[in-house]
């Protein structure tokens, strides 16, 4: 037993566990305070979505500085000279950075998500032909929910050039017979505009005029607002709306048709 002690003490693993037991500890307690923070806050209907970004953020750099500084604790205590290893940092990093490059840049355009608001937890936002919502936002990655599928997408904080924040309008154009008077057509409209303003998630709903004359049809356009995680099935609401107005006043939705002549 004392032999099995003396080598404990001489390879400073006791030292070692009890460190390690006091990082954890304390950086519970930090995150725990977070929590709480974020929680009254929550409350009191005061954290707006900057202030989810903010502390999500801070927990990500606190808990990279808390496993840095337990690492050169650690190196310490078992014999490693960290301050000669630190003074050689400036030759190492060049050596690093350039095999690590991209992970600077992540962390770098990490920080810049903050200090230039290019989003925020709770935006819906747009990368290539995915739309999704910010649920978190981390040193080196950005995490989105598909609006449509529930699925979760990393995307490396490098990239947030190719996101796009979407608004809360949303428009939709839809044909009518060129048959049909512009008149006509707009009283129609002004029906549906009353009716669309009822179904659920829609905050807002105008007319914008004719869109375009195309090929057998006039199309128009409308502008609906609405919260950008909903505009999926507001869309499919709307559309369902203009068809069943249409119906109810014996307007054919008009197609591209081909007339065959003989002589």
């Amino acid at each position: 037993m004392e032999n099995f002690i003396n080598i404990l003490s001489q390879s400073k693993i006791i030292s070692s566990i009890v460190i390690i037991i006091i990082s954890i500890v304390i950086y519970r307690l930090v995150k725990k305070i977070f929590a709480r923070s974020e929680k009254n806050s929550k409350i009191n209907n005061k954290l707006n979505k900057k202030s989810k970004t903010y502390i999500k953020m801070t927990n990500s750099i606190i808990r990279a500085i808390f496993i840095i500084v337990t690492i050169l604790v650690l190196l310490q205590i078992n014999g490693v000279d960290v301050s000669s290893m630190l003074a050689g940092v400036g030759i190492a990093s060049v050596i690093i950075g350039l095999a690590v490059q991209d992970a600077l840049k992540d962390v770098i355009r990490g920080l810049n998500i903050i200090s230039d608001s290019y989003f925020a937890i709770g935006d819906v936002v747009t990368y290539g032909e995915f739309t999704g919502k910010v649920i978190s936002i981390g040193l080196r990655t950005t995490k989105l929910q598909d609006i449509a599928t529930d699925n979760i997408i990393s995307i490396a904080n490098r990239n947030i050039e190719q996101i796009q924040i979407v608004s809360n309008s949303l428009y939709i154009n839809f044909p009518m017979p060129y048959e049909l008077p512009v008149d006509r057509a707009e009283e129609v409209i002004k029906d549906m505009i009353e009716k669309i303003k009822e179904l659920n998630d829609v905050q807002d709903a105008t007319y914008k005029g004719v869109k375009e004359l195309a090929d057998s049809s006039i199309k128009y356009l409308l502008k609906i607002g609405c919260f950008p995680e909903k505009r999926l099935q507001v869309g499919r609401d709307v559309r369902g709306c203009i068809l069943r107005v249409l119906e109810n006043n014996n307007i054919q939705v008009p197609y591209n048709q081909i007339d065959v002549h003989q002589k």
